[in-house]
């Protein structure tokens, strides 16, 4: 039985406060709710109770859960949606003028607000928010979701940064000083030769009287046409501020900002012991692409490639505080860390002779030939190389061994299933590689479906990328004559299915491991990532990207822009709390993994991971479609 009882004014105020705790309410203006509040009407219906039926007619009514469980119903009797507190249905229908596709039913006993098919269409046209949303629904989720990470993660990165900490932690070398006779010339030499932009004027007991930088000398040297027999004094800034050695970074800021200077002199007793710029300081805040990279080429020792891994990860904090979207994060994330595996290689292979002469590339698989890491990973790599004698691929299985161990100190373990290089199953000749590929195309076999998962995503890391090139151009074509191995790989990508519950939200592991959690990476990003691998194939596309693949796929294949603009966000919104779960575990001194338990998500991300596994189940009904499946 279903009672609707129209709000009165007493029930107003309450409605209104709890709208606007929710999406999107919560971004409306105070009388776009209030509007909304007055033509609504609340509902209840009972465990098992039908909502709404399949119509060809469009639904009368927009309905918003104020408390309960609703399941959408297919005509097969398959629930494929499980709508919670504060979610709306059916928009599609609403919106394109349409009777609903499916059966909407309480799995528990539910209240709904309703608001009138015309009242809907009314506030679309008055509220900017609320048509932004319905119309552009997990775009919208995402974006509140990101403010709220921008948020969460600036506090803490505020808190990591330990501004607390004292000056003296920043100097990184001795001063450089002259005393205050020095003539500008012998001083600005110092400067070029210490590669610094200031210098310090100190007096003979080391006591600072004065200091120049490089912006003084363009406004009081150069362009006032000071001699360089000068002495330093007469263009000094004299009495600059100083600060003890001992106190926090954050009181160099605070200075820095008042006097608006850029270096500040620090002392101990009164005397020169170091110096500190606005770039010391913010360097603390903010580590920098092209900084780690340079710091990597330059490395000359494996062992300190370590730390440089380690700067990475703290890099990928920093960008998730400020916004970045996981598209871009992972893609930073596999570039730096191709930059530290190419590294390693350089200098593991620089030195062997027994490499001279020899055509062979590094291979990236998995992941990281995909540019999709994250900061749980282990190695997945092979090599391919032109023509080798015996002695030549044992020296090529001795320098790919030495590689993977170093990949392991810098925090990549080494493959549980021993796909690595260093493995002669996976250290192949151009022609070896055809053939396996041809093995596992033409038999098709559950090891072959596995192991197209991982190494059809093939990428040229280092060396000669001609040869991973032309593998690639003829496992295209061969993949597009065998249509029955991509209707093989297409049946076995759809075992995989989402973990969406019938009468829970989610189907939860009930693995000793890991208990009550949803593994992100399989049962989440993995259903996209089989589905765009399948579609590149079939596509003969190169593209070994998740979010490429699809893009590329998406013109053949007819997908509308909204459709696959869904997936990708839905895709890359699994990826970015894979990010922000592997960072928590990082802070807490846990090794990362992908196992969430979802009832430590916010409201608004629980509802956006909901949404995010129904895309998921698009794509998979895309890809039975297309296979008949």
């Amino acid at each position: 039985m279903t009672n609707i009882i129209p709000l009165t004014n007493s029930l107003h105020r309450a409605t209104l406060d709890a709208l606007r705790r929710q999406a999107p309410f919560a971004t409306m203006t105070e009388d776009e709710v209030l509007w909304l509040v007055q033509h609504l009407s609340v509902a209840y219906y009972p465990l098992d109770a039908t909502l709404l039926e399949p119509a060809k007619t469009p639904p009368d009514s927009l309905f918003i859960i104020k408390q309960g469980t609703v399941s959408g119903v297919t005509e097969e009797g398959q629930t494929v949606l499980q709508l919670a507190t504060g979610e709306m249905f059916p928009l599609g229908a609403l919106l394109a003028g349409r009777g609903a596709a499916n059966r909407y039913v309480a799995a528990a006993d539910t209240f709904c607000y309703l608001l009138p098919a015309a009242d809907f269409h009314a506030l679309l046209g008055k509220s900017p928010e609320f048509n932004d949303f319905c119309t552009r629904r997990i775009a919208s989720l995402l974006e509140e979701s990101q403010r709220a990470v921008q948020s969460e993660y600036a506090l803490a990165l505020d808190d990591e940064q330990r501004f607390a900490r004292p000056l003296a932690s920043l100097v990184q070398r001795a001063p450089l000083h002259v005393l205050p006779d020095t003539p500008l010339a012998d001083a600005l030499a110092a400067m070029g030769a210490a590669r610094v932009g200031s210098v310090v004027v100190a007096d003979a007991s080391g006591v600072p009287v004065g200091i120049l930088t490089l912006k003084d000398v363009l406004a009081r040297v150069t362009l006032a046409g000071v001699p360089l027999a000068t002495p330093i004094s007469a263009v000094m800034t004299a009495r600059p501020a100083t600060l003890p050695d001992d106190v926090p970074v954050a009181d160099a800021l605070v200075l820095m900002a008042r006097q608006g200077i850029h270096h500040i002199p620090l002392v101990r007793a009164g005397k020169l012991v170091g110096v500190v710029s606005e770039k010391d300081v913010f360097a603390l805040r903010r580590l920098s692409v092209e900084g780690i990279t340079s710091a990597i080429m330059r490395c000359d020792n494996p062992a300190r490639l370590v730390a440089l891994a380690h700067d990475i990860g703290d890099l990928a904090h920093s960008l998730l505080a400020q916004g970045m979207d996981a598209e871009n994060l992972t893609a930073i994330i596999s570039s730096l860390n191709d930059r530290l595996t190419e590294r390693i290689i350089v200098l593991e292979s620089e030195t062997d002779a027994a490499l001279e002469g020899l055509r062979w590339c590094w291979l990236a698989l998995g992941s990281e030939g995909r540019m999709e890491q994250t900061l749980a990973t282990d190695q997945d790599n092979a090599l391919i190389f032109a023509a080798a004698d015996d002695i030549q691929h044992s020296a090529l299985l001795a320098f790919a061994l030495r590689v993977n161990h170093q990949l392991d100190a810098c925090g990549f373990p080494l493959c549980k299933g021993e796909i690595m290089a260093s493995n002669p199953k996976w250290c192949l000749s151009l022609t070896g590689w055809q053939q396996q590929f041809t093995q596992w195309i033409d038999h098709g076999s559950p090891e072959a479906l596995l192991n197209a998962s991982i190494f059809f995503d093939f990428r040229p890391l280092t060396g000669d990328a001609s040869l991973a090139l032309d593998l690639r151009t003829w496992l295209n074509r061969a993949a597009q004559k065998n249509p029955r191995f991509l209707h093989q790989m297409a049946g076995n990508a759809l075992r995989n299915r989402p973990p969406l519950g019938v009468v829970r939200d989610f189907v939860l592991s009930d693995d000793d491991a890991h208990p009550h959690t949803i593994d992100l990476k399989l049962n989440g990003a993995t259903p996209f990532v089989d589905a765009a691998r399948i579609f590149a194939l079939a596509a003969g596309s190169p593209q070994t990207n998740t979010a490429k693949r699809l893009r590329e796929a998406a013109h053949a294949l007819h997908i509308p822009d909204s459709e696959l603009a869904d997936w990708n966000r839905a895709f890359h919104f699994l990826q970015l709390l894979r990010l922000r779960h592997q960072h928590g575990q990082q802070r807490a001194g846990q090794t990362p993994d992908n196992h969430l338990d979802p009832d430590t998500l916010n409201p608004l991300d629980r509802r956006i991971l909901k949404e995010a596994l129904r895309q998921a189940r698009k794509v998979q009904s895309r890809l039975a479609m297309d296979y008949k499946l």
